[in-house]
């Protein structure tokens, strides 16, 4: 391919580039905000305040609303050439803190809703009494603090101005960037889905387990004549509460899933950027990784 060609292509991949920060973000910026606003007023709920993963589904949201705000705001602005982050170390380093911050968070939350949402299948009533709206509070509060612990390296490590990196608003020496990258894509991104699908698949063997289980229950619940009246105010209870927690796991699944289908893809990415940055590259590779990246 020759060299004006190469030029062609860039200068294409550039534009699409430019096309979809300025329009696709903003698609995207709408849909992920009213998703999370909508998850907030449903699980807001009285009949979903007192549930633990319920609990862990609302601030995971409220983490993912503040991820979307701070990372997709700026990548708009940078598609009509007015993002401050680009430009300013202050505005670039407290973006990236606050966007890594919350994704870690709401990776987390959503790991540990799977870890509670096994709790809560168990049969054993110890391991059931874990799954609590208290320990759910705790767990958060760790969360959140270890997420700003974990990526204070953040303030010292981003800046803006980055002419050879895939986003000018990024790490500004190769053991900054791999420090941040190995960060995300173990801790972030790849320990908690590891999380997700260890005791997701240990919750429908639980399930499985129980529903195996339930008809000698009833039976022994029907043989109690003497106390007709109040079992089937349990039972109707139960099935309610058994129907949020449904309800709740096929979220929960679905979560899982769709972090996996749309994170995995920018962790290789990144590290594949990281360990490159030293190779000679051409200007149609160059343009290749930034679009890719974007």
């Amino acid at each position: 391919m020759s060299i004006s060609s190469d030029i062609y292509a860039a200068e294409i991949l550039n534009n699409v580039s430019i096309q979809f920060n300025r329009y696709f973000s903003i698609f995207i910026f709408l849909f992920g905000t009213i998703g999370n606003i909508l998850n907030c007023c449903v699980l807001s709920r009285p009949t979903l305040r007192i549930n633990p993963c319920a609990y862990l589904f609302l601030i995971s949201s409220i983490a993912n609303m503040i991820s979307i705000t701070c990372g997709l705001t700026t990548r708009i602005l940078a598609g009509w050439n007015i993002d401050l982050t680009n430009t300013n170390s202050l505005s670039c380093k407290i973006r990236a803190f606050i966007m890594f911050v919350s994704r870690t968070i709401a990776f987390w939350l959503i790991a540990y809703a799977t870890i509670d949402r096994w709790f809560s299948s168990c049969s054993q009533y110890q391991r059931r009494q874990m799954s609590s709206l208290k320990n759910a509070q705790r767990g958060t509060i760790i969360i959140i603090i270890l997420s700003i612990l974990l990526y204070c390296q953040i303030i010292y490590c981003y800046d803006a101005n980055m002419i050879t990196a895939p986003l000018p608003c990024y790490g500004k020496t190769v053991a900054c960037r791999l420090s941040t990258d190995i960060t995300y894509a173990c801790l972030t991104v790849l320990c908690p889905l590891l999380i997700m699908f260890i005791f997701g698949l240990m919750t429908i063997s639980n399930i499985r387990e129980t529903y195996s289980i339930t008809p000698s229950k009833r039976r022994v619940l029907k043989e109690n004549n003497e106390k007709k009246k109040t079992l089937s105010l349990t039972i109707a209870q139960r099935e309610r509460w058994k129907r949020i927690d449904r309800y709740l796991r096929h979220v929960l699944f679905v979560q899982i899933i769709l972090l996996t289908i749309f994170t995995l893809p920018q962790v290789i990415e990144k590290f594949y950027t990281t360990l490159t940055m030293n190779t000679r590259k051409s200007l149609l590779h160059i343009t290749i990784d930034k679009f890719i990246y974007n």
